[in-house]
């Protein structure tokens, strides 16, 4: 056998595993353990029979092209309908030419980071972020600054704070990347007018910012501010990614950036040598049920199913967990972030044990935090599990704090 690690690239070998993935593969066939880890759809929701007609529908129809080859950019008939689906659901206005369908919203993450940094570039987060962003941009070779964040999302004093510093400093900042509604980890949504800020900001100090958002079709307080900002962006500053893949199916990987001018055109560059283009079958399918309105019947369907899970859970952590604990109450998205203030207590290295002694999975927080913290963290998803097992998981991770 020869010596393979020789053959590696510097990026091979510095690659790090992604927690949740590794994670879930562990967990996949324990059927003894309550998984809170994945940020997974219930299944329950999947509108199986709708996407078997829309499939045969489409493959009978437009067989000859849904099944071949397209361009790289994405069907025009799914830019088409997903530039009039943001401008009626979101306020977006962007054209289907500024549109590029991609293999789900990480590949569009990929993407945004391929095109965009080079090693040295400084890209502002929120601190936590979402981890699989965090790798994208560490893997493209970015230096990433954390901002501090409060029940009200990303503190923008404080962004104002860092953006003044890495300028003084002589630091490259490419963009400031937010999740502003149902955070993933945080389960935060920013305010309307920290989200101006944000834009202000961007255009002061002349960066670009990347909006990631899944989660805002999903909101559970009537009132709740989703106004994305991307639909209030009067600099041309905000590049705004989502998916498909919380309201209608993750399986279906599609996902799209709304870009602007010149950079819709170096996304589509640097998609080409990714992947040639996302599935053509499934481009066909999400435009179908978009069309019909599928997506807007599941939003419906799900935003409720989702409180309940959500409500279930926050009583259970009422009921069960200890004082020293904290934890947000999500206005929307699929996770509660918790906090524990026990010294000591490491949730990285307690995981081993929460599978194997306690039976009860979770998403070590410190995956999160790009300047090393938030070991006494953890993301705790609830719309997976069943009721019984939210219940059930909640009280075993309660006996894990209270014992180890």
């Amino acid at each position: 056998m020869p010596a393979y690690d020789k053959f590696y690239s510097r990026l091979a070998v510095g690659i790090k595993a992604s927690d949740i993935r590794e994670l879930l593969a562990i967990i996949k066939h324990r059927k003894d353990v309550i998984s809170f880890a994945g940020g997974i759809p219930d299944p329950k929701l999947f509108p199986k029979s709708e996407l078997a007609d829309i499939a045969r529908e489409v493959i009978l129809k437009y067989g000859d092209d849904a099944l071949q080859y397209s361009e790289t950019k994405g069907l025009i008939e799914l830019r088409e309908t997903l530039s009039d689906f943001m401008r009626r659901t979101k306020g977006i206005q962007t054209d289907a030419e500024d549109l590029i369908i991609t293999t789900g919203s990480q590949q569009a993450l990929d993407i945004v980071a391929r095109g965009m940094i080079d090693p040295g570039d400084v890209v502002v987060t929120e601190n936590p972020s979402y981890l699989a962003a965090i790798g994208a941009f560490k893997i493209a070779g970015a230096k990433l600054v954390g901002v501090e964040m409060d029940e009200h999302g990303m503190d923008t004093h404080k962004l104002e704070e860092k953006l003044r510093s890495l300028k003084n400093s002589g630091e490259r900042v490419k963009f400031i990347y937010t999740i502003p509604v149902g955070h993933n980890p945080a389960g935060t949504s920013l305010t309307l007018d920290r989200k101006k800020h944000i834009i202000e900001l961007a255009e002061e100090y002349d960066v670009m910012v990347v909006e990631d958002d899944p989660y805002s079709y999903i909101i559970y307080e009537d009132g709740a501010d989703t106004t994305p900002l991307k639909a209030i962006d009067k600099y041309g500053r905000v590049i705004y990614l989502s998916t498909v893949s919380k309201v209608l199916a993750p399986g279906l990987r599609i996902g799209w950036i709304a870009a602007i001018d010149d950079l819709t055109r170096k996304f589509e560059l640097v998609k080409q040598y990714l992947d040639l283009h996302s599935p053509t079958l499934t481009q066909f399918i999400v435009a179908e049920a978009v069309k019909k309105g599928l997506i807007d019947r599941m939003v419906k369907v799900a935003t409720p199913y989702y409180k309940s899970k959500r409500d279930a859970m926050l009583s259970a952590m009422e009921d069960y967990l200890p004082d020293y604990v904290d934890y947000t109450k999500p206005i929307g998205g699929l996770f509660i972030f918790v906090k524990v203030d026990k010294e000591g207590f490491n949730t990285t290295k307690l995981l081993e044990v929460a599978i194997t002694k306690y039976k009860i999975a979770y998403v070590p927080g410190a995956s999160f935090f790009v300047d090393g913290t938030g070991h006494n963290t953890m993301r705790i998803n609830f719309s997976y599990p069943t009721f019984d097992e939210i219940y059930e998981g909640v009280r075993r991770l309660s006996a894990l704090i209270k014992n180890e």
